[in-house]
């Protein structure tokens, strides 16, 4: 089984920075999938970003391109989410996934491993 811990929310100014962490316990996560979700109010799940387990590939949502950037570092078994220029658009909870045989989908019911979440709220 596998558990995650998202930290490194809070309220940010508009243009300011966040960098999310999700940390990984009970099992090694070297092998998995790793993604970041995101969840306004009264709006529905959805994707951030991804990365596969070797870090070949990295993928986001048109909507953070440039701003964002997925890494992980395997021997923390941690996964990041540096997040620059935020804007208010941004604001959400922020989920980390994680999957031992998923990578491409940006369905939330796809992913298995599911954080708690972290909120991110951008001021304007």
């Amino acid at each position: 089984q596998v558990q995650l811990e998202e930290s490194g929310g809070g309220l940010v100014q508009a243009g300011g920075s966040l960098r999310l962490s999700c940390a990984a316990t009970g099992r090694s996560v070297s092998s998995y999938s790793m993604a970041w979700f995101r969840q306004a109010p009264g709006k529905e799940r959805e994707f951030v970003a991804a990365i596969s387990w070797d870090d070949s590939d990295r993928d986001y949502v048109d909507s953070v391109k440039g701003r964002f950037t997925i890494s992980r570092d395997n021997a923390k078994t941690t996964v990041y989410l540096q997040m620059n220029s935020l804007q208010s658009e941004d604001t959400a909870v922020y989920y980390c996934a994680a999957d031992l045989h998923l990578y491409g989908s940006r369905r939330p019911s796809d992913w298995d491993y599911w954080g708690q979440g972290t909120q991110v709220t951008v001021s304007s």
